[in-house]
């Protein structure tokens, strides 16, 4: 099983939102930007306005677990942000999980059924 690593670095997410790729809904906006390796990196934003801190912290385990459960989907060599919307905080984690899908498949984050 892979480790997944974490963009920590403000200038990393900044250039995700500046030359990145984009695909948003109601509870998630996620950011794609190729990084020139051959693993994913995980950036995660929850802002105040998500909640409170075990709010927020709440909807970053469940964005980081859904990433983990489909890490081995996920075409290789990419820096993702994802970013909760306040909508997020109401959600539940198979809502979660099916908006991030489908924005991950909107971005060609994942790769094809016949492909490995």
């Amino acid at each position: 099983m892979k480790k997944t690593v974490s963009l920590k670095e403000n200038h990393l997410f900044r250039r995700a939102y500046n030359r990145g790729k984009s695909a948003a809904d109601s509870r998630l906006a996620l950011y794609v930007r190729d990084n020139g390796q051959k693993s994913c990196r995980l950036g995660l934003t929850v802002s105040t306005k998500v909640g409170c801190a075990v709010v927020r912290n709440r909807v970053r385990r469940r964005l980081r677990e859904i990433y983990r459960l489909h890490e081995e989907q996920v075409v290789g060599g990419r820096d993702v942000v994802v970013v909760a919307r306040v909508r997020a905080a109401s959600s539940d984690y198979h809502q979660l999980e099916k908006s991030f899908l489908k924005l991950a498949d909107k971005l060609e984050l994942l790769k094809k059924e016949g492909s490995r």
